[in-house]
């Protein structure tokens, strides 16, 4: 564990590709959409620019083996380069949607905390402890491989008043989406945050990760799945409500 240390110019290039891709979706793709869905459309968008990138940045680190760490790596294995670029990827990201929340959407309160909480993590993983980032880039493809349906189904819902097509692609995503986000944050994400608690409360991990770092990952990432579980299953109901009323008009 050291000092912060701001090596390469990975961050502020990420920084600045995150800006002008919200920029772009700002102020060109979704210009002629009302105020608050075009500033929503472009949070989607910098969200499908990040997520789907990162999960295969995420897998292309997490296969390729360095020749310092020939041996498999583990929950407090010590992060690679690759491992801390796809980290500042994200860093970026989330910086940047999080500054979107703060100017449009300041009193949505629990995505701000979430941004914030997820930034501490990546953050002290990063630039502070220096060690644990295969743990939480294995989490990240979880949390991103349903990013790219999630996006979709959130930008036709936001015109499926008045676009005919974007009810049709969000009544056929729905359910799919659905599933598939149930199967990876309520099944394979909390059986792999359990084997987390696991490893980290058996202090496997030694001096490498300091106490206080892995017990408020843990918070944060547990908080996270409780959330994503409550969240999906609030929306199978309105699906089932939904279906339930379209079976009664047929």
């Amino acid at each position: 564990m050291g000092i912060p240390s701001f090596q390469t110019l990975t961050l502020p290039t990420f920084i600045f590709f995150f800006v002008s891709s919200y920029l772009l979706a700002y102020f060109r793709i979704f210009h002629n959409w009302d105020p608050k869905h075009r500033a929503e459309a472009s949070s989607c968008f910098i969200s499908l620019t990040h997520g789907t990138p990162a999960v295969f940045m995420a897998i292309h680190a997490l296969t390729t083996h360095t020749t310092k760490s020939p041996s498999p790596p583990t929950f407090s294995s010590p992060n690679t380069f690759l491992h801390n670029t796809v980290l500042e990827f994200s860093i970026s990201y989330f910086s940047i949607d999080l500054l979107h929340y703060l100017i449009f959407f300041p009193n949505d309160t629990l995505f701000i905390l979430h941004h914030l909480a997820t930034l501490y993590v990546f953050f002290t993983c990063r630039f502070i402890v220096q060690h644990g980032s295969f743990a939480l880039l294995v989490l990240l493809i979880l949390a991103e491989i349903t990013s790219f349906c999630q996006n979709v189904w959130t930008l036709a819902g936001y015109r499926k008043a008045d676009l005919p097509v974007a009810g049709k692609v969000f009544d056929l995503i729905s359910l799919p989406f659905f599933a598939f986000y149930t199967i990876v944050r309520g099944i394979i994400g909390p059986l792999f945050v359990y084997k987390m608690g696991v490893f980290y409360i058996n202090q496997m991990a030694g001096d490498s990760i300091p106490v206080w770092a892995w017990v408020s990952w843990m918070i944060v990432i547990v908080t996270a799945i409780l959330i994503s579980i409550v969240w999906v299953f609030d929306h199978w109901i309105d699906w089932f409500k939904r279906r339930k009323a379209m079976n009664k008009l047929a």
